[in-house]
């Protein structure tokens, strides 16, 4: 791991558990800005902007600047506008997301959408849910932000994009195309953001079903903490592991 000096990182469970930083977490931070390393935020967690979590860590003790966080919103607005710019999509999600879609030239709507796009939200809505499932019965195209089935906060578990969008495939027969880690799109999307090769990043993050596998399909070596979603006994049950186990960034030499 000495060799490498570019870090993808992932948010939630790694650097805070709800509105509270993981013990040691400044500190890395402030090590890796010391060094000189390149560094990027990269979360799954679709609900804020940038800027908004910005100030947020900030407030907790955590000085990250905008323009080195990335979001799988960032990636999924990126990904449409490549696909087909200046759309249309039904958007269950918050700012992080709708802002980011009209700022690619997306139009909001619920009249005949090319897509439903759903992210991560505080609350979710069985009427907004409800309301998906019949746009995408009727032929809209089902994109989520990112699959992960739950995060983790100060309270504990709350459900996840993955857990919403797996009742609407469900109830739909649909399957969603999932943009954020692990898709290795949003990995590559993050690498050119930061302008880093592969070979040279490592990537840290709390779980093996996202963080880690994606760096096994985009070439990237790995540390998962353990401060956050997956424990040690779990780590055998995959047929990846990962190039290291700690407890926290706390133990991380950069």
């Amino acid at each position: 791991m000495d060799r490498l000096k570019n870090f993808l990182i992932d948010l939630d469970g790694v650097l805070v558990r709800g509105n509270t930083i993981i013990p040691g977490a400044d500190g890395f931070i402030e090590r890796l800005k010391q060094r000189g390393a390149k560094f990027l935020v990269l979360t799954n967690n679709s609900r804020f902007t940038p800027r908004d979590l910005a100030h947020n860590l900030q407030s907790i003790g955590l000085d990250i600047p905008a323009e080195l966080i990335f979001t799988s919103a960032i990636a999924t607005a990126r990904f449409l506008n490549q696909q087909r710019p200046n759309s249309t999509a039904f958007v269950i999600g918050e700012s992080g997301l709708t802002s980011v879609l009209h700022e690619v030239g997306y139009i909001m709507t619920d009249r005949d959408p090319v897509y439903v796009v759903l992210g991560e939200t505080g609350e979710y809505s069985l009427h907004l849910i409800t309301k998906a499932i019949r746009l995408i019965a009727a032929g809209a195209r089902f994109i989520a932000t990112n699959p992960d089935p739950s995060g983790p906060t100060s309270e504990g578990l709350v459900p996840g994009c993955g857990a919403v969008a797996g009742l609407i495939e469900r109830a739909t027969g649909v399957a969603p195309f999932y943009v954020g880690k692990p898709n290795p799109l949003m990995m590559r999307m993050a690498l050119k953001h930061l302008e880093v090769h592969s070979e040279d990043t490592v990537i840290i993050g709390d779980r093996m079903d996202t963080d880690i596998v994606a760096g096994v399909e985009t070439g990237l070596d790995s540390i998962l903490v353990l401060s956050g979603i997956t424990r040690q006994e779990e780590v055998a049950r995959f047929p990846y592991v990962p190039g290291k186990v700690v407890g926290s960034v706390a133990e991380i030499e950069v």
